[in-house]
């Protein structure tokens, strides 16, 4: 870790003010950032950022800090700094910078700079305060909005535990569970179309694509999440349906079954939607000869189907501490595992058309007569061509309506793709402006999903029209 020491650089001194906000707790972790939080201080994990606050009702007083997640750098320390200010202050406050920002700084390959400006909220005008930081091909932002001088020696207490992690010595970046953080290398394996078939992540799993399913593993432990199968019938007993399953796409592989248990109870769970089908068993491998312990897990009637093997149930039980029936339940260990089915992105696995569509409808009745009232609708296509040179053409068809009255929407985009493995940016999208979207890819039976995912705005599901 590299420390960045930064209070100096926002023009303010700690010893001119006080605040009783200065106390601070122990040190906390996101992504690539480690900091110093103040006491009593509220606090919201989000999937790009996690913020602090605190409020004085008396003094009718406020302060928020945002630790953003790292992203791509655009090149450079001044872009970056540029970037963030357009899309952290900018955008949400409309408001310029009050100055150009500070001079930039360099602690180790870390290179630092800072800016401040006033907005209107409220009648008042908080201070934004923007510290960019960029090294190893990353940018990282601490964000702190106030309407009160009392908070900045706060502020910069935080600013100046902040701890940056050193890529140059750490092969893997500290990101949140089931993120990928190498950036993939290994090419197409056996008859795959897609230039990566491989990801690892930072709690020590690995997934790989396979024919069937993508295989993840962990030490001693192989999870296969199973693709969609069609003769997959469907059970009105869900334990049934369970053994249906392990008939299915578990028991060909193994034999000499012992202690299976199939899990009956489900109601508790929260009903039909968020059901739990587990069965396990002890198995020998056919394939190899071992003596296995293997467990059949969905979580939820949409879940996937999930094969776990360990050498035995003690190493399931350690691997993933699930809590059985007789004591409760806790499966997110075991629900997790599905997010693991997630893949880079590669410039030339895109040329081709991509579409996606969606629909939903609500039906109202009379609270009195009980008489229908109508039906509200809404639905949506969006279509993707993307090109070998990179160019992209996007077309939205979109109608929403009630009792027939509809009205029709549509929108058509033409421009640039720019693809780095899991981001996306798209130019002369809305109004000419520049998109930043996340981007993985999910595996399926012979193809894959393409996830986009544009912070809170907007998220897309496409697949490739044949």
């Amino acid at each position: 870790m590299k420390k960045i020491f930064l209070l100096c650089f926002l023009g303010f001194s700690i010893a001119t003010l006080l605040s009783p906000t200065e106390v601070f707790a122990q040190k906390e972790t996101f992504d690539l950032t480690s900091y110093e939080v103040p006491k009593n201080w509220g606090k919201e994990i989000n999937k790009n950022v996690t913020t602090y606050s605190f409020v004085d009702k008396k003094k009718k007083t406020w302060c928020q800090i945002g630790i953003y997640k790292s992203t791509i750098s655009k090149g450079s320390i001044e872009q970056d700094f540029d970037s963030e200010w357009e899309e952290l202050i900018k955008k949400p406050n409309n408001k310029e910078p009050q100055d150009p920002g500070n001079a930039v700084k360099e602690i180790g390959d870390w290179k630092i700079k800072t800016g401040r400006g006033k907005f209107t909220f409220n009648n008042s005008n908080p201070i934004a305060l923007l510290t960019t930081m960029s090294g190893y091909n990353r940018c990282v932002s601490i964000v702190a909005i106030t309407n009160s001088l009392d908070y900045m020696p706060a502020i910069e207490q935080l600013l100046a535990s902040v701890e940056m992690k050193n890529l140059s010595t750490d092969n893997q970046v500290n990101q949140p569970a089931v993120q990928p953080v190498l950036q993939p290398t290994i090419q197409p394996t056996g008859n795959s179309k897609f230039a990566f078939t491989t990801t690892n992540f930072d709690d020590g799993w690995v997934a790989t694509e396979q024919e069937d399913w993508v295989q993840v593993t962990k030490g001693n432990t192989v999870a296969l999440i199973h693709y969609a199968q069609p003769n997959i019938r469907d059970f009105n007993n869900l334990d049934e349906k369970t053994a249906f399953v392990w008939n299915t796409i578990v028991a060909p592989r193994y034999s000499n079954l012992s202690n299976l248990w199939i899990r009956k109870s489900w109601w508790a769970d929260g009903g039909f939607m968020d059901a739990k089908y587990f069965a396990e068993a002890d198995l020998t491998e056919n394939a190899s000869g071992k003596k296995v312990h293997v467990a059949l897990y969905r979580n939820g009637n949409g879940g996937k189907w999930i094969e776990i093997i360990t050498p035995d149930k003690a190493g399931f039980q350690n691997q993933f501490t699930t809590v059985y029936q007789q004591d409760g339940t806790n499966w997110d260990k075991l629900s997790v595992i599905a997010n693991y089915n997630k893949f880079a992105v590669a410039a030339n696995d895109l040329p081709g058309n991509w579409k996606s569509s969606s629909g939903a409808g609500i039906e109202y009745y009379n609270i009195y007569s009980g008489n229908s009232m109508g039906m509200a609708s809404a639905s949506s296509t969006t279509e993707f061509i993307f090109q070998p040179d990179g160019l992209y053409t996007s077309v939205y068809k979109g109608v929403d309506g009630f009792n027939g009255n509809n009205r029709y929407v549509g929108e058509t985009c033409n421009g640039k793709a720019f693809v780095t493995n899991w981001e996306m940016k798209l130019t002369n999208r809305f109004k000419g402006a520049t998109e930043t979207f996340s981007i993985q890819f999910e595996t399926v039976k012979d193809g894959r999903i393409l996830h986009m995912y544009r912070g809170t705005i907007e998220e897309l599901h496409l697949f490739k029209m044949k």
